[in-house]
């Protein structure tokens, strides 16, 4: 973060509760397109936190709901294994609907914002946000979405039912996807099922596969963090978000 970025947690409605959701906005004047950043299963930990301030830092106002706050209100976590399967323990408790209602919150906040163009945002997830934000992306105000890989969209959905890979012909805007080709929790198989809907059903859509790359290549805390397919990944967000979101006033 830096004297240009202006960051805060604030409480955000969803449904008929409230949820911290963390800010990073330009702290320069102006009007700015805005993204809803989805965490991994770890939380709106500093990772999270890191990648709302950089979109701040390129002229968004970002937001980072917290998805797990009817389990686990505030929730953080680091990398070890047992942060892992407490991440995975309240991701099984989360359902589609609400996690939906928790991004519609958080659009609805920005959208309130005196600074923030209300003109459609941008959407990014990592890891079960990358599934959450395959979900959000049917929401008619999702103009651009940045899905990294997102375990698990042709084969389930969060809280039961058909995967959410069916409701593909509900996506609005355009949608790209990174994933690592040695990513053990996704196989090629059901990227190629992703890309194939994305086709079938005439979305605006780039599937990226990083060679070498595996499961969160994206995070620069974790020992599977691969520099270049991040850097590249995030130039493709960039772009896109700058080609479909409004630009600043």
């Amino acid at each position: 973060m830096t004297s240009l970025v202006r960051t805060e947690t604030i409480a955000i409605p969803s449904g008929d509760t409230e949820i911290l959701a963390y800010l990073a906005e330009p702290s320069r004047p102006g009007r700015f397109g805005a993204v809803v950043v989805i965490q991994e299963v770890f939380g709106v930990n500093s990772h999270i936190r890191e990648v709302a301030e950089r979109l701040a830092g390129a002229g968004y106002v970002a937001i980072a709901p917290h998805i797990y706050h009817r389990q686990a209100p505030g929730f953080e976590a680091g990398y070890t294994q047992a942060d892992l399967e407490l991440g995975r323990r309240y991701k099984q408790g989360t359902r589609a609907e609400e996690l939906l209602a928790d991004v519609q919150g958080a659009i609805a906040y920005l959208y309130g914002k005196a600074n923030v163009i209300p003109e459609g945002v941008g959407c990014i997830g990592f890891c079960f946000g990358g599934h959450v934000a395959y979900l959000a992306a049917t929401l008619p105000e999702v103009k651009a979405t940045a899905s990294f890989y997102g375990a698990g969209i042709a084969t389930m959905t969060p809280g039961g039912g058909e995967p959410t890979l069916s409701r593909t012909a509900d996506i609005k805007g355009t949608l790209y996807g990174f994933f690592g080709e040695n990513d053990a929790l996704i196989s090629a198989q059901e990227v190629d099922q992703i890309e194939a809907a994305l086709q079938e059903h005439g979305i605006p859509h780039k599937i990226v596969r990083y060679p070498g790359a595996d499961h969160g290549f994206f995070c620069d805390q974790r020992p599977i963090y691969n520099p270049e397919a991040a850097r590249d990944a995030w130039e493709q967000v960039l772009q896109l978000f700058k080609t479909t979101l409004p630009t600043a006033r």
